[in-house]
């Protein structure tokens, strides 16, 4: 994934400033600054773990559920609020949303195939996606919202960002859209399943057959719902999906 960095006018990153620059306790860009932390503190730790051992699948886990609350909670609140106050916010947003599919698909495929040979490759490949997402966030997007919006509105949207995250997927989805509404109506059903998912592992048959069958109803109502909510996308912008994939 390229950096998008030198495209668009330089603004102060926001990974430096204090958390008063940045709008105080609550505000969105301290939480964003939360997450992007700890983000890079599980894949450091992940990489130091032991291979095949229980605290390195443990911390795939809470990087895998973190990945997909926090990015989901982005495309849900924050980036429609970006298109609204940023003359570039469409081709911002747009980019972004790029690297989240893919980091999505390549996630997707370590959950599908966790004994292919490649899995550690495919885990790494998402690792550097997902550093260079947290730079273009903090570098370029982020900056946009400080400087149009005060600390008051900074600290409600990050409100309302916090209550969408808290409630959000936690395991990758690709098919479903990046954008409202059809990510946010899809995202009802899989986000149940995906808890229940985090709550009692699929160890053995029957706990397989029953996560089968959860995801099933879960998919088949995302997909309903989704479907609808592409249709009210229809002719506002950019298709939901990104056309990039992993390699």
């Amino acid at each position: 994934m390229p950096a998008h960095h030198e495209q668009h006018p330089a603004l102060p990153s926001v990974a430096g400033q204090s958390p008063a620059e940045l709008g105080g306790p609550g505000s969105i860009l301290l939480r964003q600054r939360r997450d992007h932390a700890e983000l890079d503190r599980l894949m450091t730790a992940h990489r130091a773990a032991a291979p095949g051992g229980p605290e390195r699948d443990r911390l795939w886990h809470a990087f895998v559920r973190l990945v997909f609350s926090h990015a989901f909670a982005e495309e849900t609140v924050l980036w429609p609020v970006l298109r609204r106050i940023a003359p570039d916010g469409e081709e911002l947003t747009g980019r972004v949303e790029e690297e989240h599919q893919a980091i999505n698909e390549l996630l997707a495929r370590v959950e599908r195939d966790p004994e292919d040979p490649r899995r550690q490759e495919w885990a790494e490949q998402a690792f550097r996606f997902v550093r260079e997402d947290i730079r273009d966030e903090e570098d370029v997007l982020l900056p946009r919202l400080r400087a149009a919006l005060d600390d008051r509105r900074l600290r409600r949207v990050g409100a309302a960002w916090e209550a969408v995250r808290l409630s959000a997927p936690t395991h990758p989805h690709p098919a479903v859209s990046r954008r409202p509404p059809g990510n946010a109506l899809a995202g009802v059903p899989l986000s149940a399943f995906d808890r229940l998912r985090d709550l009692f592992p699929t160890t053995g048959p029957t706990a397989r057959r029953t996560a089968l069958a959860l995801g099933a109803l879960a998919v088949t109502g995302a997909v309903v719902l989704g479907a609808r909510g592409r249709s009210r996308e229809a002719g506002g912008g950019p298709a939901g999906r990104s056309r990039r994939r992993p390699r």
